[in-house]
């Protein structure tokens, strides 16, 4: 099953470290940031999983969920869970999905047999309390995520959608924003930027960002 940016998210009900989640309703008004990993007890997973905990109050600032998942079993994931608190000086946060029919790695299309035959490589959905797919990331099972890229599109994706506004290449909180070239009615454009804004060509207007 391929998904792409804008379907709506497979729903699915699995075992996790919380018990079973009912993915649509669990996730509720919520983002969701769903990612996989290639297995248990893997040294670039146990890192990712403690970054993720570490920055609950991010997430929990932007209004997102984390979910992983592991198609390994869900006695695996609570005795890896100890080696992730112990080594990376927290407490995971979040759940984990115990995947080990493969249900969920199946419908998001996780595993892909020219890279890990039997495990999950490492994608990331980024899901909108629309239940939409946002964004999907695949990485090789040898590098780990990048949590602040992560973070980043969220706060663009949660602000485009509040503003006729994208952001640019190497956009940060708090920088400059494009307005979008549809957008060219003086008076709407007065309104919605009363801070004015700049033209570099008339397809390129760069205005301070709105507040969210």
């Amino acid at each position: 099953m391929t998904l792409r940016l804008g379907d709506i998210a497979p729903d699915f009900t699995q075992q996790s470290t919380i018990g079973e989640i009912r993915f649509h309703e669990w996730a509720g008004p919520h983002w969701v940031v769903l990612f996989s990993h290639p297995a248990d007890f893997t040294p670039v997973c146990t890192t990712e999983l403690g970054k993720t905990a570490k920055l609950a109050g991010e997430f929990a600032r932007r209004n997102v969920k984390p979910l992983a998942v592991s198609v390994d079993p869900l006695e695996s994931h609570q005795q890896w869970i100890q080696d992730i608190n112990d080594t990376q000086s927290t407490t995971v946060n979040f759940p984990i999905l115990a995947d080990a029919d493969r249900k969920v790695a199946e419908l998001y299309d996780m595993i892909h047999p020219n890279s890990l035959v039997n495990a999950t490589v490492r994608s990331v959905f980024i899901i909108d309390p629309e239940k939409k797919i946002r964004l999907t990331l695949t990485y090789p099972a040898s590098t780990g995520r990048n949590f602040t890229e992560i973070l980043r599109v969220i706060d663009s994706l949660q602000l485009t959608d509040s503003h006729k506004v994208a952001t640019p290449a190497d956009w940060q909180e708090g920088d400059e924003v494009v307005i979008v070239p549809s957008l060219q009615d003086p008076e709407e454009i007065a309104r919605r930027f009363p801070q004015g804004y700049r033209v570099i060509r008339p397809y390129l207007r760069l205005t301070p960002q709105p507040n969210r």
